[in-house]
């Protein structure tokens, strides 16, 4: 990046319409810009075939597009596909793209590193250096979807924002990003096919009730206790099951968007059938579904999964409970690409 260039993509329509004006071209350059930018995913002005050569050299001077760049790529015995990428300042992060017979979901990551320290996420163990810009999160889609066209001859149908950092610790250019993403003018993809993932911070899912936000919403529980979850996720000792009930309560009012409750199973931690009971207290607040995934080890703790026979007595007491359950197995394990598994391990090559 060029120190003396502005980023054109953090400038809003509006901003365009008035910096065309200023450069003597018709207000109307905005609209072809913009869209080479946002629908077309340009990364370069020399693209923008619509615009004469004077006015491309003109932007060249001015701007620059800091595009992320694919790092490095590795895949899956399951055909699962993680990525490294790596940023116009020289910061990696990493983005999943995981298909299966009926979707293909893009996992994107909303910071660099992550401020939270939960014991059983290998990004939790990482520093968090900065957030993501909008565009940043938007490329991220981008090139997953690049991805699943050359690879499996299939657009991208889903994005889930569970990759590295807290989303809503970076509330603002996540929504900017969705909005991007969402945008007629933009990617145009349905909000309803989006999933934001938090830890869990009361406020901010507040925010979202009042925002009244279009796209799905899931929350990492993983205990429906305070002592348990107060372990494993230090965020809950600010953060209580009690003031979250609360949260989501105001934001399912707001919404009437049902939640989704992330629960992975931990050997002898959180896999008996009174933990079970605990959730199904928990899911009693708002329509919600569960999903409770498999634990994928990680080299800085020691926890590990729990028996299968202990996760299906567990889900089938929720069942028993009318409490809409999936069990998901992982995906990606032996790339480290699977959920909490995400840790950059390699240097830039690019």
């Amino acid at each position: 990046m060029q120190a003396n260039k502005t980023d054109i993509r953090s400038l809003s329509y509006e901003a365009l319409q008035k910096l065309f004006l200023e450069l003597g071209e018709k207000s109307f350059r905005a609209k072809q810009v913009y869209e080479w930018l946002w629908k077309k995913s340009c990364f370069s002005f020399n693209e923008m075939s619509n615009l004469s050569k004077e006015l491309r050299q003109k932007l060249e001077e001015q701007f620059t597009i800091n595009n992320v760049k694919v790092n490095t790529s590795q895949f899956s015995a399951d055909k699962t596909i993680k990525n490294s990428f790596i940023l116009h300042d020289g910061h990696l992060i990493e983005g999943v793209l995981i298909p299966a017979d009926d979707r293909m979901t893009a996992c994107v990551s909303s910071q660099v590193g992550c401020s939270l320290t939960c014991k059983f996420c290998a990004t939790g163990y990482m520093e968090r250096k900065r957030n993501l810009n909008p565009d940043e999160i938007y490329d991220q889609v981008v090139l997953i979807d690049q991805q699943a066209r050359q690879n499996y001859d299939h657009h991208l149908t889903n994005i889930v924002y569970m990759g590295m950092g807290e989303p809503l610790l970076n509330y603002a250019n996540v929504l900017k990003s969705i909005e991007r993403i969402t945008a007629e003018d933009g990617l145009n993809m349905a909000a309803k096919r989006i999933t934001v993932s938090t830890a869990g911070i009361a406020k901010m899912i507040k925010k979202l009730g009042d925002d009244q936000v279009k796209f799905n919403l899931a929350l990492s529980l993983h205990a429906a206790n305070d002592a348990k979850r107060n372990e494993i996720m230090p965020i809950n000792e600010q953060n209580s099951l009690k003031a979250l009930a609360e949260a989501l309560k105001y934001y399912y009012a707001k919404t009437k968007n049902p939640v989704t409750y992330e629960y992975i199973v931990f050997n002898d931690f959180n896999d008996e059938i009174q933990d079970a009971v605990e959730l199904a207290a928990f899911c009693k607040h708002i329509p919600c579904k569960v999903n409770i995934i498999e634990y994928n080890p990680i080299s800085f703790a020691s926890y590990t999964n729990a028996d299968v026979d202990k996760i299906e007595a567990f889900a089938d007491y929720l069942r028993k409970q009318d409490i809409n359950t999936n069990v998901r197995r992982s995906r990606g394990k032996d790339i480290d690409a699977a959920c909490g598994q995400l840790a950059i391990k390699e240097k830039a090559v690019v």
